[in-house]
């Protein structure tokens, strides 16, 4: 409603008394997002400088009734473009009140392994795929009671009849870039995030992910990560990422991405426990996927479980795209898996 944000922009243009809002950001037991915002007597230059918070787990999935105080402790700090000035969002972790991660913590160990392997310099960028949805719940654009036209015109679409809710990307493109999220770039179809090392890549992906959602909450949108949101003949929403080691990037790194390739296909179904809820409806063999069951290779193999793009190929090294994670993977499950595969 155009009336209430014109209203709402009349209040948050009011001096703040040199306080600052801080959003606190969690993961909650379902793989969702949650937030709550506290008040900062002064900017914080430093992670370290922000205060444990809690919150009741029993309302999101992470803690029983009779014991239900999570624990917030802020892990990563970006600029809140929707507040603007020197307002900021916290991304958290979750823990228990006794100190020990909650189970829905996989920053925690993710972030080990990335300390542990920091010399190898792992990069990684992944391509989000969402799909739209309107508040009667039909995919945005789509016509009422019906069905579009068939795939094609869609991918990198320009025109009313085939781009639909491009407000919303490129409103979320800005608030990335405001935020400090690494974003690559986006097109009709998919949003790269990265290139990240370590653990920012899934604090990049996570906080984008709140971004978009906010964003669309603004245009009346509801946001779906579901790998297979619509049944039938069309595309499903994946998670590529695409994985280098400095080995990998270096002259000869064709050599290191092969090795990692040979160490990923032994282990092909610890990383598809890791991949995604329901990737089984998208990882059909068909619509651009390897099939769930089977790992495969290939250059410029849009139906392999990994890719080697074809200039990666020519150039001898580079990086590989993993197309097996799905849209709505946990990023530092995914990245973990990877590194403890390829390195370990």
């Amino acid at each position: 409603n155009k009336s209430n944000t014109q209203t709402l922009a009349k209040y948050l243009a009011l001096d703040q008394g040199g306080k600052i809002q801080a959003e606190y950001v969690w993961i909650d037991g379902d793989g969702g997002l949650r937030a709550k915002t506290t008040t900062l007597d002064e900017k914080p230059t430093d992670v370290s400088q922000l205060k444990e918070w809690n919150f009741d787990g029993s309302s999101t999935n992470q803690a029983p009734g009779d014991n239900s105080d999570v624990l917030l402790r802020p892990a990563a700090i970006f600029k809140d473009p929707f507040r603007g000035g020197d307002n900021i969002i916290v991304l958290c972790e979750c823990y228990n009140n006794d100190g020990t991660p909650n189970r829905t913590n996989y920053r925690h160990s993710c972030s080990k392994i990335m300390q542990t392997y920091t010399d190898a310099h792992p990069w990684f960028g992944i391509e989000q795929e969402y799909t739209l949805f309107d508040m009667e719940g039909s995919v945005l654009g789509w016509p009422k009671g019906g069905f579009p036209g068939p795939q094609g015109p869609y991918y990198c679409s320009i025109g009313a009849n085939v781009a639909f809710g491009r407000d919303i990307v490129e409103a979320h493109y800005r608030c990335c870039l405001y935020s400090g999220v690494k974003i690559s770039g986006v097109n009709a179809e998919v949003m790269p995030v990265g290139p990240c090392e370590g653990i920012d890549m899934g604090d990049h992906l996570w906080m984008a992910r709140f971004l978009l959602k906010r964003v669309a909450e603004d245009f009346g949108a509801v946001v779906s990560f579901h790998p297979k949101p619509i049944k039938g003949d069309w595309n499903g929403a994946g998670c590529h990422t695409n994985y280098s080691t400095q080995a990998m990037r270096e002259e000869g790194g064709i050599k290191a991405i092969h090795d990692a390739i040979d160490k990923m296909a032994t282990r092909h179904a610890e990383h598809i426990a890791v991949y995604g809820e329901d990737n089984d409806q998208r990882l059909t063999g068909q619509h651009e996927t390897g099939h769930i069951s089977q790992f495969s290779y290939g250059v410029a193999n849009r139906g392999a479980s990994i890719r080697i793009p074809r200039h990666v190929a020519a150039e001898g090294k580079g990086y590989l795209e993993d197309r097996r994670p799905a849209s709505n993977i946990d990023p530092y499950r995914v990245t973990h898996v990877i590194v403890e595969s390829t390195l370990a």
